[in-house]
């Protein structure tokens, strides 16, 4: 609640309080508060609502709901009233409500600038387009301000933008819109930036760039100053857009001369260049070149003149810019792609890249600078280029361990640098494996021997040396990728534990380890790496599927919850932000960036991550509570599930997922390609649609879930069942279909490099059969409810076939549970093992448990009433068979079973936990480490092995709890 003014009114004073109590978040007193007040005073309306913000706060929303519409009914047109229904609505998601706050306040106070404004930004929040616009025309016509104006025009882009039809926006909204600001400009009453950025937006979306070129140019694009070079920048777009290649090519040689350095205007100078050359243009024979000056339409003029701008570089006495030096490259790049002679390229590029180096290779960035112009290196160069770089690093004496380490930073720096271009050239993965552990130890001496530069740095500030640290962890990598021995790994995570106790926000190793020991199957130690990296906004999108991918996978289910809450609560507070930010835009002027923000919004909320997560939110939900804590009914309800709405975006999902976000020095041909991502999303999809499908399967098994058809149909009878079970069977068919087309994806056993995506469970969760167990005891259903309209005397051979699925799914689930059995972590030879996979196994074979029961449950429910129906026929003819009809002899026999599956997958739980806790990693010997080495790595050792426990207790007791619940199968 915002502070409030001076006292204007005896009622704020009366209020005061109860807004302290709600700001400090004590909700009750806030509410005893406002329930005083009203009985002194029953008419003080704001009162009322401020005790509907509580009584909200407190969960209590059908009741702050009905208060809430008691005072709305009344119509207030007090700021306090109003302002606090519009908290309210807003918490309560409902910002469609605010607008009719509003509109009501408008009628009865059509006057109020404030009011109408408010109501303004009230259909801005639900996207009123058209509204907008008459409000923003409403507003203007009481108060003729410019901004009010502009907030019409803008809506009126805006429906533009929005409008489905293409043609509609280009000859209707669009050109309104053109002459609305025209109309300002020929009376001169453009006054702000602002608006000349919005006539330019109108005119570059009606494709209309001669004129919008002419208003840059002219008086009005003076007004374009809040940006550097803004002008300049929207001319040489329209320029581009226009292909006036000589104009373009022009203002970029005028730009580079005033700032050599600025990177933006180089590709278009060099792109101008080319046009040029392909359209043979020549300069006329007298006059200017164009309206921009002179133009450079051959090699040779603009190699001249980045050399000149080298040249001036070179003569300055303060530090060189690179940006000339690097256009060279950049020039010869693009010279090289297209078949320039070699002997007429601006130089030698071993040469200009060891020239680069001794210039700016104590920078960090030079790294990055140099790495995307190493393809123009032959093959036979690359030890030649290295040892060049080598010959300009000054490293002191070397001591007893042959290493030879830099004086300062900036020595480091280079020395660094050098080592990272090696790797990205590949020279490190072609070492054998005593090479690399050589390179390993070089690599660890140079990065403790770097640790005294940073001996006074901050907590908060990196090491100098750490890349040498995470560089090393790479070569572990590739060596446990390579020879398989698990013992690189495992230095590997005490190398990366050491360089983050000595530098405690880096990043990079956070990530490194969390995937680590994902890959071992240990999630404990993951979610405080994951807190401590603060993942900020947008990167819960990006990379916090590095989190949910494992989380209930390896077994630790209330962490799942949390990590699905973490994204989820950035997701659902995206909507609201986002209106905010465009309401904010309105007010400041900035128009251009409303677009970019409703794009930001609906990015969002087409995320894959997105629907992901709340699939795989609801899913967990299940089956940590349906028919334990609540009834699956009752949990379907409490979610809202409803089998017949697909809630996913599935023609608009977008990849959001950041997979560069681990610092990769790897050479090109080992490197993410675009085949990896491609599969990858085409994997990911896969999985999310079985995943959805079940759960909407699950939906349809309940009342709840399924909301029966209001058209009468020949399927439909009175309760709605004959609906219902269409719709499980198409779910069924979409399911089956789905799992033939993944088995297809799985098939092709796409190999991910380790820094690259994540591979989902799809392949995993196929191989052990819980795919189609799982749907093998969703199809139950339907030979249930066939059996129901049979009833049990006239369906022999539909009994058989029931008994006969009972009997296939004990098979199955037998058959993942043994896939589940052996040791996650051993000690062989004195080295530590791990099986993760065992780990995952096991998780499917609750999931899959969990699913038959709920399945068996429902059997239960439709064979009680059926028994007891052919019990009571029997007693009324007296028929003297009493044998059990043959599917609930079925039925009690898979309830049998499934009890003594249970209990063999939690003593093989008990067993592994006992096994885990009697190993004494203490007494392992690692070799080649030091002792404060091999202290970091036995911790990391330590992680992994309570991670483990503290799995197999999380699913050993949901076990057991789902063991409860087969007592209550009884028929």
């Amino acid at each position: 609640m915002a502070a409030r003014g001076h006292v204007q009114d005896p009622n704020d004073r009366r209020l005061r309080p109860i807004y302290d109590y709600l700001d400090n978040g004590n909700n009750k007193m806030a509410i005893q508060q406002a329930d005083k007040l009203l009985k002194k005073h029953k008419d003080l309306h704001c009162a009322k609502v401020l005790k509907a913000i509580g009584l909200q706060r407190t969960g209590k929303q059908d009741e702050a709901f009905s208060l809430a519409q008691e005072v709305t009914t009344l119509e207030p047109t007090d700021d306090n009233s109003l302002q606090a229904l519009t908290i309210l609505y807003r918490e309560m998601h409902r910002p469609e409500l605010v607008t009719k706050l509003y509109e009501a306040a408008v009628k009865k106070v059509p006057l109020s600038e404030e009011y109408h404004s408010h109501l303004f930004m009230a259909y801005a929040r639900v996207g009123e387009y058209k509204k907008m616009q008459q409000a923003g025309m409403a507003l203007y016509k009481i108060v003729p301000k410019n901004p009010y104006y502009f907030w019409s025009v803008m809506s009126l882009v805006m429906q533009a933008i929005s409008a489905k039809d293409e043609k509609l926006a280009q000859t209707m909204f669009l050109p309104l819109a053109e002459r609305m600001v025209e109309k300002m400009v020929k009376e001169e009453k453009i006054e702000a930036e602002a608006e000349v950025q919005l006539y330019f937006m109108i005119l570059e979306r009606l494709g209309k760039c001669e004129e919008a070129l002419d208003v840059i140019r002219g008086p009005l694009g003076e007004k374009l100053t809040s940006e550097l070079q803004s002008r300049e920048r929207k001319c040489m777009m329209l320029y581009t857009r226009l292909e006036r290649w000589p104009e373009c090519n022009a203002l970029a040689q005028k730009l580079l001369l005033k700032n050599p350095d600025d990177w933006q205007f180089y590709p278009s100078y060099f792109d101008s260049l080319f046009h040029l050359m392909d359209q043979s243009w020549s300069p006329p024979e007298d006059g200017e070149h164009c309206s921009e000056g002179s133009v450079h339409h051959t090699v040779a003029e603009v190699v001249r003149f980045v050399e000149e701008r080298i040249k001036v570089e070179d003569e300055k006495d303060s530090r060189s810019l690179r940006g000339p030096y690097l256009a060279r490259l950049e020039l010869m790049h693009r010279l090289r792609e297209r078949g320039y002679p070699e002997e007429n390229l601006p130089g030698e590029p071993l040469n200009l890249m060891v020239q680069f180096f001794r210039k700016f290779g104590d920078k960090p960035c030079c790294i990055t600078d140099l790495k995307i112009y190493l393809h123009l290196l032959s093959p036979d160069q690359h030890v030649q280029f290295i040892n060049r770089l080598s010959e300009v690093v000054p490293l002191g004496e070397q001591g007893e361990d042959g290493f030879a380490f830099p004086e300062d930073t900036k020595a480091l720096q280079r020395h660094l640098c050098v080592c990272q271009l090696s790797r990205a050239l590949g020279l490190h993965h072609s070492l054998d494996v005593s090479g690399k552990l050589h390179l390993i130890a070089e690599l660890k001496a140079h990065y403790h021997h770097g640790l005294k530069f940073g001996n006074s740095a901050l907590k908060t500030e990196l090491q100098f040396s750490d890349m040498y640290c995470l560089m090393a962890a790479h070569v572990y990598i590739d060596l446990w990728t390579e020879t398989g021995d698990e013992d690189m790994v495992w230095q590997c995570l005490g190398l990366l534990e050491e360089g983050l106790s000595h530098s405690s926000s880096n990043a990079q190793f956070k990530l490194l380890l969390l995937l680590l020991y994902c890959r071992l199957g240990s999630f404990e130690p993951v979610v405080d790496l994951y807190s401590s990296l603060d993942a900020k906004h947008i990167q819960h999108d990006t990379i916090g599927v590095l989190l949910t991918r494992y989380a209930e996978s390896l077994g630790q289910f209330s962490a799942a919850s949390q990590s699905c809450n973490f994204s989820l609560r950035f997701f659902h507070s995206n909507q609201k932000d986002t209106s905010e930010y465009i309401i904010q835009a309105y007010k400041y002027g900035a128009f251009e960036k409303i677009p970019e923000f409703i794009a930001l919004r609906n990015r969002l909320n087409q995320s894959l991550h997105f629907a992901q997560v709340r699939t795989e939110r609801m899913l967990l939900d299940l089956y940590l509570e349906a028919d334990i804590v609540l009834s699956l009914e009752e949990s379907v309800k409490a979610m809202s599930l409803s089998s017949e709405e697909d809630d996913v975006p599935w023609d608009t999902l977008r990849d959001n997922r950041d997979l560069t976000v681990f610092t990769n020095w790897d050479p090109k041909q080992r490197q993410l390609t675009d085949e990896h991502r491609t599969r990858s999303l085409e994997e990911e999809t896969a999985w999310l649609r079985i995943r959805s499908l079940t759960l909407r399967l699950l939906a349809s098994l309940t009342p709840s879930g399924h909301a029966a058809s209001q058209q009468n149909s020949e399927m439909s009878n009175e309760n709605g069942v004959g609906d219902r079970s269409s719709l499980h069977r198409s779910l069924l068919s979409q399911l089956n279909q789905t799992l033939h087309a993944a088995a297809q994806i799985a098939e092709k056993r796409t190999q991910y490099p380790l820094l690259g995506p994540p591979s989902t469970r799809l392949a995993s969760a196929l191989s052990v059969g819980s795919c189609h167990c799982q749907a093998a005891a969703l199809q139950l259903s339907v030979h249930l409810q066939e059996l129901e309209s049979a009833g049990l005397d006239e369906s022999s051979e539909l009994q058989i076939q029931i008994c006969n699925v009972f009997k296939s799914l004990v098979v199955q689930l037998q058959e993942i549970l043994n896939k589940s059995k052996g040791d996650l972590l051993e000690v062989k030879e004195s080295k530590l093992k791990t099986q993760p996979s065992l780990l995952e196994n096991l998780v499917f074979f609750l999931e899959t448990v969990s699913i038959v029961l709920w399945s068996a449950s429902y059997c239960a429910k439709i064979l009680r009433p059926l028994k007891t129906s052919l019990q009571k026929k029997k007693k009324k003819k007296k028929d003297a068979n009493t044998a059990m009809p043959l599917v609930v002899c079925g039925f009690q026999e898979l309830t049998g079973n499934l009890q003594d599956l249970l209990t063999q997958a939690v003593e093989h739980i008990r067993g592994q936990e006992s096994g885990i806790t009697a190993l004494k990693l203490a007494s392992l010997t690692l070799e080649g480490c030091s002792r404060e080495e091999a202290s970091f790595t036995k911790a990391a050792m330590d992680k992994v092995q309570s991670s483990y426990l503290r799995s197999l207790q999380e699913v050993g007791d949901l076990l057991k709890k789902r063991a409860e619940t087969i007592k209550n199968l009884k028929i």
